[in-house]
């Protein structure tokens, strides 16, 4: 039997740019991406979203697969693009899976003034 050609499974880095995936991630997170991992359902990924403007690289979080793809929303409602401008991400649109954040390592909540 002969198996599909998937690309190699290879560790990657991330930056954030934006404001999209707040307050998940911010602009300026490092991420940790599994390049040739498959999209899982809650997770985020780094996918090509195929805007008016051109191909756009962003993180994004996989709500469902479709039959179009794999559909990808954004956890900020504000701001950025995700399916619901661009519709389904294909297979070969979704570049990495994020592993996890690496930099900073973790937030610290503000504290409201008394």
């Amino acid at each position: 039997m002969r198996r599909s050609a998937r690309p190699p499974r290879r560790p990657g880095l991330a930056v954030v740019r934006g404001r999209s995936m707040e307050p998940t991630l911010h602009d300026g997170d490092r991420l940790l991406c599994l390049h040739g991992a498959r999209p899982r359902t809650g997770r985020l990924a780094v996918v090509r979203l195929r805007t008016e403007e051109g191909p756009v690289l962003a993180v994004k979080r996989v709500t469902a697969r479709v039959d179009e793809g794999w559909w990808v929303e954004r956890d900020n409602p504000r701001v950025g693009v995700d399916s619901w401008r661009v519709g389904a991400v294909a297979d070969e649109d979704v570049v990495a899976l994020v592993l996890l954040r690496v930099w900073p390592p973790r937030r610290r909540r503000s504290r409201a003034a008394p």
